[in-house]
């Protein structure tokens, strides 16, 4: 008997140790950021002058510091998980320490301690933390105009008001992680809400998303909750893609705030006295062969590269929604005339199409997003037409009909709401597809026009430094590549949290 005891406690704590997110989250954080601190110390050394650089060592060194302690403290999780079958509050206490890793841009390790210092944590919980260091990173990524020789105007007045938001969205996190309980919220949490919902004006989204699950909590309605919380629940909960998440508000927030903090002429004025910088203070990326700075231009191109991988993944869902709504409501005749007509554009492949495109109307930015657009049309179509032959065999479909409900109501009303999901998930993950493309048209000088600043154009430029000054190409190239891994594993997550089966 006591065997057996023995033997179901050591499976309780090895079953504890394999469903903990802290320690899951604990090894993906110590991981990720020692090989942020590898790369780190492989820069920090100039090999060519066998020198090394001050700045990114001390940085080097901070980073090392904080790996190592957040490989102390899994260690301890993993105890405390084979010990106890829980983590102590004496180790959580730990992640107080390891949240001073946010003055040195650990995104990975900060995540982790706030996770940490909570135990039982609410969607709101973690929308907070992810609102309170997007704004501290938009500060931080900011405060690098400092130490160039001139900034915009603005500049001063925006600092101060991202400071103004910070010390808000901190005020908020606390109320939050105090009050909001399980399926309520206080109904004096309504005069929180509100300013969240305008600080959105600055792009942080998970400001939105938080006011939004506020309200909902608010009022109280039951099946609401239960839907929304199911589905973000899910989705915070994954490590991956709330990183991904999170970049994907950076970059997006950037946007937005950038022209108010930095200075365009930097990016695009050229600066004969400045040529082939290598990283300083004063131009953190570097400057390209005519004096701008890459940190600038970097910066800027990202609003192009969301807009044009946005707008162009948009367009096709919505035409190819509304056609394969029609096709799979109205029967086999419309079904073939639609699907036949967008199966000739799908045996064009889309790339291909979107140069023709461009050659015969001409490069710029309009112009590239029609390009790609179009030839997305037919996979949008066959995906809402496969959902609504689904969900027009529903009962509740029945039902309306015998109300007598027109087609148009039948269809925009019952049927389509009901297929969306499958849609969002698509359109999430061929956004990075389509950031791709862009980049790629504009590198072979057929996109975006080669005087504004975008990722490809970027990239291109830099390409033929390789040899000399590499950092032109990889800072460009590792945008392009985190913004898409942002959008593949957030829609992986969008996939999971909005499968049925999966429930």
């Amino acid at each position: 008997m006591a065997k057996n005891m023995n033997e179901l406690t050591s499976f309780k704590k090895e079953h504890a140790l394999k469903l903990s997110s802290e320690y899951t989250q604990a090894n993906f954080s110590w991981i990720l950021s020692l090989i942020l601190t590898v790369v780190l110390l492989l820069t920090s050394f100039d090999f060519a002058t066998s020198t090394v650089k001050p700045i990114i060592f001390v940085i080097f060194c901070l980073y090392a510091i904080f790996t190592l302690l957040q490989m102390v403290v899994t260690l301890i999780i993993k105890q405390n998980l084979g010990k106890y079958g829980y983590i102590k509050q004496s180790t959580r206490k730990w992640g107080y320490l390891l949240l001073l890793s946010v003055f040195t841009g650990n995104i990975f390790v900060v995540s982790f301690a706030f996770n940490l210092v909570k135990e039982n944590r609410e969607t709101e919980y973690t929308f907070s933390v992810y609102m309170l260091l997007n704004q501290i990173f938009i500060i931080a990524i900011s405060a690098l105009n400092i130490f160039k020789p001139y900034v915009t105007d603005t500049f001063p007045l925006a600092m101060l008001l991202f400071i103004g938001l910070v010390i808000f969205d901190l005020v908020v996190l606390l109320l939050v992680a105090k009050y909001v309980r399980g399926n309520e919220a206080p109904r004096w949490m309504l005069y929180i809400a509100i300013p969240l919902l305008l600080t959105t004006l600055t792009g942080n989204l998970f400001a939105l998303l938080l006011g939004l699950n506020l309200l909902v909590k608010i009022r109280n309605d039951q099946s609401t909750i239960g839907k929304w919380n199911g589905v973000w629940a899910k989705i915070t909960r994954n490590n991956t893609a709330m990183l991904g998440f999170f970049f994907i508000v950076l970059i997006f927030s950037i946007s937005i705030c950038s022209p108010f903090t930095f200075d365009y002429e930097m990016a695009v004025e050229n600066n004969y006295g400045a040529i082939l910088q290598t990283p300083s203070l004063e131009y953190p990326l570097g400057t390209d062969n005519f004096g701008r700075d890459l940190f600038s231009r970097i910066i800027f191109g990202a609003r192009i590269s969301l807009i044009v991988g946005v707008v162009s993944t948009l367009i096709p869902a919505l035409l190819g929604g509304i056609l394969g709504a029609l096709a799979g409501y109205y029967g086999p005749r419309t079904d073939n005339i639609i699907m036949r007509l967008l199966d000739v554009l799908y045996a064009v492949p889309g790339i291909l199409l979107a140069i023709a495109i461009i050659a015969a109307f001409g490069a710029n930015t309009v112009n590239l997003i029609l390009a790609l657009s179009v030839g997305s049309i037919p996979t949008y179509a066959r995906t809402m037409r496969a959902n609504v032959l689904m969900v027009s065999n529903f009962e509740y479909v029945d039902s309306a009909r015998a109300l007598g409900s027109s087609d148009f109501s039948i269809i925009f009303k019952h049927i389509v709401p009901n297929s969306l999901a499958p849609m969002i998930v698509k359109a999430t993950l061929t956004i990075g597809g389509a950031v791709i493309a862009t980049s790629s048209l504009s590198y072979l000088g057929l996109g975006v026009e080669p005087h504004i600043p975008e990722w490809g154009n970027i990239l291109k430029l830099g390409s033929t430094y390789l040899e000399t000054n590499s950092y032109l190409a990889i800072y460009p190239g590792l945008a392009i590549i985190l913004l898409v891994l942002s959008f593949n594993f957030l829609g992986d997550a969008l996939r999971d949290a909005l499968d049925p089966k999966l429930d």
